[in-house]
């Protein structure tokens, strides 16, 4: 029997190598509302959530108008210039990412993509990747009431695959709010990747279980 029942993914940086372009997206309509630059340090801290949220986050960092609508007009822009973005240069996987996948499915453990995108746009990024068969389920922020570091993208995962006991969840991920999110849920696999936004020894100062190099790496955990 496999180790965990469910392996919760995140996209963006850890199972897709898109080089970062969401946040390059997200900086340009952000800094143009708000008629400021977005500092690093600020952006950093909304890697890994919501987008929505992040863009509500960032305007209001930069005293800029935050109510819903401007919030909603942001959002859009970004959401049109990312969709064409990866139309034209669609994303890849990380190396031995499908082949994990494959792996873990054959040893009975579901597969979970959960993602602070909106459907709208994984199902964009999905279709560019032909993944639609490739794991169980998609679960986007936009389905649930708040996104990471809140549990709840985890636990809806866990809704949707059947998967009952927490401690025998994997999430994984390449920002601090997405281990935070499995240390929320409980999870019992907290594993943190370097291949995306921070290094190994950035996500080392926030709780985990485990540090790879790669995602396709947890097959070792199996």
């Amino acid at each position: 029997m496999a180790a965990f029942e469910l392996a919760a993914l995140d996209m963006a940086g850890t199972t897709v190598d898109e080089e970062g372009l969401v946040y390059r997206m997200l900086d340009r309509p952000v800094s143009d509302a708000a008629a400021a630059p977005v500092p690093a340090r600020v952006l950093a801290q909304w890697k890994g959530t919501s987008k929505r949220e992040a863009i509500a986050g960032l305007l209001g960092a930069l005293d800029a108008d935050a109510s819903p609508k401007a919030v909603d007009r942001v959002f859009a822009g970004f959401e049109e210039r990312l969709i064409a973005a990866y139309q034209d240069t669609p994303p890849v996987p990380f190396p031995g990412v499908p082949e994990m996948f494959e792996t873990l499915r054959r040893s009975g453990v579901k597969v979970a993509l959960q993602t602070g995108y909106s459907a709208e746009v994984a199902t964009s990024l999905l279709k560019g990747l032909h993944w639609s068969d490739a794991v169980d389920v998609v679960v986007t922020s936009d389905l649930v009431a708040a996104s990471r570091p809140a549990p709840y993208l985890i636990f809806r995962s866990m809704e949707l695959t059947g998967v009952t006991a927490v401690a025998r969840v994997l999430t994984a991920g390449d920002t601090p709010n997405d281990l935070l999110a499995g240390v929320n849920a409980g999870a019992g696999f907290v594993v943190g990747v370097g291949t995306g936004s921070f290094t190994l020894d950035q996500l080392a100062s926030v709780p985990n279980t485990h540090l790879l190099e790669s995602v396709a790496e947890i097959v070792t955990l199996l």
